[in-house]
């Protein structure tokens, strides 16, 4: 008995973990973990394209390295807060290039690529309008979008 109860409250635990409950008035709605993280389109600028004239929105492009600390900070912070999520999933197509393999590193020539992470919003047609080099926290990440979409 103690055993069973043991492994619900461990199932239990594991569930909620991945879940989060979100208030929606009275009713309250789960939220799957993977709401709370850009969505990207990983290493396919053809699909980001494709995907950007279909939405009409405008393009977010992570360009990063594999061995890029920095990158793999942006990854496991920035893109995972919940408001920077909510607004680029809702605003962007979002698109990570790993810029050493496939068409990245046509695109690093092409984007005039010297450092990473390089983050850059494009029109829906392809059309650079703002780039950023390095790590950004989830604030100075806002203020890009945001800018972004003025262009």
């Amino acid at each position: 008995m103690i055993k069973l109860s043991c492994l619900l409250l461990i199932s239990f635990f594991m569930i909620s973990s991945f879940t989060t409950p979100v208030n929606r008035g009275d009713v309250y709605t789960i939220k799957k973990s993977s709401d709370r993280k850009i969505n990207f389109i990983e290493n396919s600028w053809k699909e980001a394209l494709k995907q950007a004239q279909k939405q009409h929105k405008y393009i977010f492009a992570d360009a990063y390295a594999t061995w890029c600390g920095p990158c793999k900070m942006l990854r496991a912070t920035t893109f995972k807060n919940a408001k920077v999520a909510a607004f680029f999933n809702e605003h962007f197509v979002n698109v990570s290039m790993d810029m050493e393999k496939g068409e990245g590193p046509q695109l690093a020539q092409q984007w005039g690529i010297q450092a990473y992470p390089t983050l850059i919003i494009f029109n829906e047609d392809g059309k650079p309008l703002l780039g950023t080099v390095g790590y950004i926290d989830a604030n100075d990440l806002m203020k890009f979008g945001e800018e972004g979409l003025k262009k």
